[in-house]
Formats: C-alpha cells, structure tokens, sequence
C-alpha cells in the first residue's frame, strides 16, 4: 500500500488527532451535513499546513447508517482529500467492512476504523461470543479490507478496552498490527477511568506489546476525566488521540479538540515534559488562531452552545469584569489570548465593576467622566444588575445612560 503517514507520524515520536466530531458527536443527538463534514476537515486540515494529512484522521462517518451517511462520508473522502486522512468507521462485520471501504477507496490517506469489543461485557453483548474469539476474527476483517483495496490503511478500535484484560489487550494489539492494522485505538467506551487507571491501562499495555504496535485511545467524559485521561495516555507514550470539537460525543461527550490541541501547541516546553522528550508534537505547528473561529462554525452546525466559562474558545475567554483584573490582567489568566488565539480583550459592564472598569467602557462609548459622573455611572450599573437579575449590563443600555448622565445639570443624579 502507499505510505502509511499516520503510523510514520506516530511512531516518530509526533501526536495525530482523530477528529470524531463528525462520526461519534453524532451520538451526542447532533448531525453534521455532508457540506459541512468537508469544510470542516479541510480548515481543521489546513491548520497544520501541508502536514494535515499527518496530524489529522478525520472520522468523517459510519456509512452503515444508511445511504445519506454513505454519501456523506464518500464527499469528505473525495473533496478533503490531501487535507487530512479520512476514515470511515464500521462494525466488526465483513459486509460492513466492505461497505466503509468503498466509500473511501480511491482516495489519498483513506482509512477504516473497525470497532470490535474487547471486554467480556461487551463482546458478549456485541458479537454474542468471549472477547478473546471476538478479538481473534479482527485479523479476518483486516485481511477483507486489505484484499479490497490494499490503498486503504485499517484501524482497530477496541471497544470497552478499560474494563478488559491488559494482557489480552497487549497479546491481540500486537497480532492485529501483524495482520495489517495501521493503529489499534484503545477506548473508555463507557467513560469509567480515573487518570490513574487510563496511565497503568496505556502504560501496560504498551509496555507489553510488540514495538510495531501503534497504540491510540478514544477515551470518553462521562465522569469529566476524558482530557485529563487522554493526557495520561500521552504521558504513557501513545501518540494517536481521539477527540472532538465541543467534545461532542456520546452521552457526555469526550475530550475537546479544541482544549487538547491548545494545551499541546501554546507552550511547545511544557508540551515537551508532558509527552517525555526532545521530540516536538507536531510535524508543523497548528495555527491556533483557527480555533475560535472553527468552534463557532461547529456550534452553528450542531447546535451546541458556546459557554462564557467554555474553556479556550468560550464567550468569556479574554474577558475582564473587575478591578484587579483590570490593572494586572497577565495575574488572571493562564496565556494571552489575543496573542495565542487572536481574540482581543473586552472589559464587560457587571456588578462587580469598579470606576476604572466603568470608565473604560464609557471611553469605548464615546464618553469622558469625571469622578463625580463616574461614581454615579458605577451605582446605576449595580443597582441596574440586581434589578434585572442579569449580571451583565449590556452596552446599549449603558450608552443610553450614559447620554442622559452627561445632559445632566452637574451635581445632578441620572
């Protein structure tokens, strides 16, 4: 087959993100249009520059859904191509196999992920038979994909992998990757580890298998760990993770694209101790610049919101409402986000205004107060707070205040 350049990229040390906005967030009850699955892989492609296709699997869908999600992800696979790898994910079965090949066949950097259980549980409830049988017949599935169009790189993801067997993680990885499999992805399938759990997990099973093993995870935020997990995984040496903007995912989701690609690329030094060596994350640096503007665009799409505490790319971020803040913003906030992200700061109207912030605001608006005006502008933002039960005075409101406070006699309360 061509190159395999994410299993290149791996394996020298580099991390590759597996986008599943598109594929697991719609279990988050969202839906992406095929339109938009193929803008959004060529701009998150584009960040990296030439390398997209290195750093970005884009799991552009599930083609078994139906015949609208075939065409779909056949569309991202035909128009983002040379952007990012695409993939197309299926079940364990072999008409689905041949189903996800042919939708992405043809094609520069094509993959398909096959999602089989690893756990009792699961592989009791999935395929009706023990794990260690059901792991066993991936290696056939891998052999129908390749013998289909040997052009098309295979993954495996391993379903309820936390709750299965280290050793028998580390014996069948190793199998699968001799069979033909590009990367065997590891997943939380059900969102149960802690941090500690998700280091030995990655740490033993890497430790364990073979050296051509590729190791990824998919590790989901049902207890709000999937961040903190999949950096352990990184800690542990795994390079290929999965994640998703918004962190749109089943149930309660999975780590955020948009947070995990930040705290790998804003300070390359810190990045270097977490990962545990000289090697830098990415082939080409991503252009962080684009994620405020590529989580908005995700948000309109779905329907997610975008919170004033959404970390990184949410409302509140470069925002400023009090006094010390507003002096010393640098003691206040991790990075600087008009730097690092190119929002510029905004200094918002809220009760817990002091005269330099509501002075500020009235520049901003076009008006010069005095100490007197000042203080009288500061008791009716309060006061205008707790009447409306709203934290934030909007500025047409103040404006409007603002002009009737200056006609004022002096002396005079608005």
């Amino acid at each position: 087959m061509e190159r395999d350049v994410i299993r290149e990229s791996a394996r020298a040390g580099r991390v590759v993100l597996w986008e599943e906005s598109a594929r697991d967030g719609a279990q988050a009850k969202t839906l992406m249009s095929a339109a938009f699955r193929v803008r959004l892989a060529r701009e998150q492609g584009r960040m990296f520059g030439a390398d997209g296709p290195r750093h970005v699997v884009f799991a552009a869908g599930f083609p078994a859904v139906c015949e609208e999600e075939y065409e779909a992800v056949r569309r991202v696979a035909v128009e983002a191509e040379g952007t990012v790898s695409v993939a197309a994910v299926c079940r364990g079965r072999a008409a689905d196999v041949r189903q996800a090949v042919a939708s992405v066949r043809g094609t520069a950097h094509a993959r398909v992920m096959v999602v089989v259980p690893a756990s009792e549980p699961m592989a009791r409830t999935m395929t009706h038979r023990p794990a260690r049988e059901a792991l066993e017949s991936a290696a056939a599935l891998i052999e129908e994909a390749r013998a289909l169009d040997d052009g098309v790189a295979v993954d495996l993801c391993l379903a309820d992998a936390s709750r299965a067997d280290h050793g028998l993680l580390a014996d069948h990885a190793g199998a699968l990757t001799a069979a033909g499999a590009g990367t065997v992805l590891l997943a939380d399938t059900v969102g149960v580890q802690l941090p500690y759990e998700a280091a030995e997990l990655f740490g033993r099973v890497r430790a364990a298998a073979d050296h051509d093993v590729v190791l990824g995870c998919h590790l989901h935020n049902d207890l709000g760990l999937g961040l903190a997990n999949t950096l352990e995984a990184l800690r542990a040496g795994v390079r290929v993770v999965s994640a998703s903007w918004l962190g749109i995912a089943e149930r309660s989701g999975m780590a955020a694209t948009e947070q995990l690609l930040f705290l790998l690329s804003h300070d390359p030094a810190r990045a270097a101790r977490l990962l545990g060596g000289d090697t830098p994350a990415w082939w080409t640096a991503p252009d962080l610049t684009a994620l405020p503007h590529l989580a908005r665009a995700v948000s309109g799409e779905t329907g997610v919101p975008l919170g004033v505490t959404t970390p990184v790319v949410g409302s509140g971020v470069g925002t400023i409402s009090t006094g010390t803040p507003f002096v010393h913003p640098q003691l206040f906030q991790p990075f600087d986000p008009e730097a690092v992200l190119g929002i510029a700061p905004s200094v918002v109207l809220t009760q817990l205004a002091s005269l330099r912030v509501v002075r500020a605001v009235a520049v901003r608006l076009g008006h010069e107060l005095d100490e007197q005006q000042a203080r009288a502008a500061l008791a009716w933002v309060k006061s205008r707070a707790y009447r409306t039960g709203r934290a934030v005075v909007e500025d047409a409101a103040f404006a409007a205040y603002l002009v009737g406070l200056r006609s004022a006699p002096t002396g005079a309360s608005a």
